[in-house]
């Protein structure tokens, strides 16, 4: 445990705190205190943890509900991978005007990936923030977000989760499930990065030959094919020492993520081609979310509109720290020409019949794809910066 609670609370980018005093603090005052604590950076302090105590003992003890959220990130991630956990805990209690009380989880605390999903769905816990693809599952449609070119860029995939067409037709799969989405986080595109030693990935000529790592999609794995890499399946927690013995020369996290989870030391070019969307969403138990009274699912609703227009301005910050980061270590960073771009949607994008079946089986139907496709392409009420 003890190794865990140091690579939680001291991910990339930040200071890391003395473990023995969190896990003290953890102790006697509980992990959220500690928690909100550490990202202050009053652990060293009594009496800056003795008000932080008091101000958590008194907004739950006023407080008629309380609500776990729990995430895969430490609290201090957002500074480049904007998760917002603390923001959503504090415009949940503001908003529902103190009648909830949020219980963070942060950093893996009730577990990672797959786990949450199915921890928010049995009502062990009532919320928690994970992959949009761990609602594939429950609702095989979402998984369109991953044809390459569909909704890469960061506006497409805000315009596509904010649409008509997407809330009448994914949320009530999700729904049906058991969950109700709250917001949807965006991060930032996948790009190419590779290993140190390496050359930059202009265009999908200089993917020839590369061991590009990816994850179990099968998706993904055609994609890297047909831009003409050697797709190689790496478990997330090996990736890292994949990349620096050699087994994959690159992978496809977005940079915020790299810089969350250390890699900067381990790159040399990073290629921002907008093929996938490296994205998040907020879900909520939804037998208990009805169960409560109806200013306080408003106060929620309202607390999450606000957090996820927060996370939107958050974006480009988040992004730059990241960059900022990553490039002090040496890493070089390539953005690509509309034409560059064109390049890479012709040898791997969702419009060519290598798509077809993967498009007709998560859509059910040409044109519910062709209404998600229309959605995708028109300007949401909501504006994000892309990279």
């Amino acid at each position: 445990m003890s190794k865990k609670f140091d690579t939680e609370m001291a991910p990339e980018g930040h200071v890391p705190v003395d473990r023995r005093r969190f896990l003290k603090v953890a102790t006697t005052s509980g992990f959220t205190v500690a928690a909100m604590a550490g990202t202050a950076g009053a652990l060293f302090s009594p009496s800056a943890i003795a008000q932080i105590q008091r101000e958590e003992d008194d907004r739950k003890k006023a407080a008629k509900h309380v609500m776990t959220i729990a995430t895969a990130y430490v609290l201090g991630a957002s500074r480049s991978y904007p998760i917002l956990q603390r923001q959503l805990k504090e415009n949940i209690q503001n908003a529902t005007r103190g009648k909830v009380y949020v219980r963070l989880a942060p950093a893996g605390q009730l577990g990672a990936g797959g786990e949450l999903p199915k921890k928010v769905q049995e009502g062990t816990i009532q919320a928690a923030q994970h992959s949009i693809a761990n609602f594939a599952p429950f609702a095989p449609v979402v998984d369109l977000i991953n044809l390459p070119y569909f909704c890469g860029s960061n506006q497409r995939f805000v315009n596509l989760v904010n649409s008509d067409i997407w809330k009448n037709t994914v949320h009530p799969q999700v729904e049906a499930k058991g969950f109700k989405p709250l917001f949807y986080v965006v991060i930032d595109p996948r790009v190419v990065a590779v290993r140190k030693g390496g050359k930059a990935v202009i265009t999908p000529k200089d993917l020839a030959g590369v061991k590009f790592r990816v994850p179990g999609s099968a998706m993904l794995q055609q994609y890297y094919r047909l831009v003409g890499a050697n797709p190689t399946p790496v478990a997330w927690g090996e990736t890292p020492s994949a990349i620096k013995q050699g087994v994959a020369d690159a992978l496809d996290p977005s940079a915020g993520a790299l810089h969350v989870f250390g890699f900067k030391d381990i790159l040399s070019h990073v290629t921002f081609t907008r093929a996938v969307p490296d994205s998040q969403v907020y879900s909520c138990n939804l037998a208990w979310f009805n169960s409560l009274p109806k200013d306080v699912q408003e106060g929620i609703e309202f607390a999450s509109e606000i957090t996820a227009q927060q996370n939107l301005a958050t974006v480009p910050a988040s992004r730059n720290y990241a960059i900022a980061e990553l490039a002090a270590a040496g890493v070089q960073f390539h953005s690509l020409s509309d034409s560059q771009l064109a390049e890479w949607e012709a040898a791997g994008g969702y419009k060519r019949k290598e798509w077809d079946t993967f498009r007709m089986q998560l859509a059910g139907s040409a044109d519910l794809f062709n209404k998600m496709e229309a959605a995708a392409n028109t300007q949401s009420r909501l504006y994000v910066h892309d990279a």
